[in-house]
């Protein structure tokens, strides 16, 4: 066979070799290039649920951020701002299910399931150097951490340990496909709830259930009270706070409850919690969509009912 036949043969498949190594690394690139357009919009979207967005509405009336996004993104063309949060959290729950909407599905699961009329939530409640994502509160104490499929268990151990130094049960809320590997990591006396979809819809469902926790640390609760909180714990367990200085009042109220029943410390320390300006009972007039954004602001109903009216009027006479 001739040589110059087989160079040119060689070349011309090598040149074929090279086209196509370049043509899939164009198409990943332009794979890539389209997945990161893509987040960036989902992140975007997940943005309209932000503290700072909603106070500007209704302190400045400023919809400028929702104005941003009406225009960045022509597929949340909507008649009212309330319909763009809608069509907003429709797109993020079903594709960036960040820490938000794990929040605000698990409202929905406290208001069916672990809840009861009396029952009073908040976000973002302070044990110790830890901060639970959301707490409730009835007949007893629960706290929930959630980890989202963005995040990692690194702190966990930290944030469930100081959790149960006086939360009576305490449960982690995390993506169905980490199930294996969180319940290798918790103790096996935390709860787990998983988060899956079924048909479009998100399901939270209770995996393992929490036990009770016997631990009760005063110091853990008096981390979680106001002075005047505290304050009242002591005098409803009889002593007396005449005489004490301003400055010793935490060293002398943390004295008096380190030495009280455990259980009537509880009882005590619930009762002063549902004292706390809660609007709880107002969760389920909000649309289902801001009910967690509606929580963390924790507004009065009057201010609340003026911040809806804000939301429902027209995007284009903002």
């Amino acid at each position: 066979m001739n040589s110059c036949f087989i160079a040119e043969n060689f070349i011309h498949g090598e040149n074929v070799i090279i086209f196509a190594i370049r043509f899939n690394l164009g198409i990943l690139y332009m794979a890539t290039i389209s997945a990161n357009k893509e987040l960036i919009r989902l992140r975007d979207l997940s943005s309209a649920f932000s503290r700072s967005a909603f106070i500007d509405v209704l302190n400045f009336n400023d919809y400028s951020h929702f104005n941003w996004l009406a225009s960045r993104y022509g597929i949340l063309r909507c008649a009212t701002y309330s319909d763009l949060l809608k069509k907003s959290y429709s797109v993020i729950s079903k594709h960036y299910r960040c820490e938000y909407v794990y929040k605000n599905e698990l409202i929905k699961l406290l208001l069916k399931k672990y809840g009861t009329r009396n029952s009073v939530y908040f976000s973002e409640f302070r044990v110790g150097n830890s901060i639970a994502d959301m707490v409730m509160f009835n007949g007893e104490s629960k706290a929930f951490e959630i980890k989202t499929e963005y995040d990692t268990p690194r702190r966990l151990d930290k944030q469930m340990d100081d959790y149960k130094r006086f939360f009576d049960k305490c449960y982690i809320i995390i993506p169905e496909d980490k199930v294996d590997e969180y319940c290798d990591i918790v103790e096996s006396t935390t709860g787990i709830i998983a988060m899956s979809r079924n048909n479009g819809r998100i399901i939270l469902k209770e995996i393992r259930h929490a036990e009770q926790n016997e631990r009760f640390e005063s110091e853990a609760l008096m981390s979680c009270l106001r002075t005047e909180e505290y304050k009242n714990i002591v005098l409803s367990l009889g002593e007396s706070l005449e005489g004490v200085a301003g400055y010793d009042m935490y060293k002398y109220c943390y004295q008096v409850i380190s030495k009280a029943n455990p259980n009537k410390l509880r009882e005590l320390f619930l009762r002063e919690i549902k004292k706390r300006k809660n609007n709880t009972a107002l969760l389920r007039k909000y649309p289902m969509s801001i009910r967690q954004m509606m929580l963390s602001l924790n507004l009065p109903e009057d201010k609340a009912n003026k911040l809806l009216e804000q939301l429902n009027i027209n995007i284009n006479q903002a």
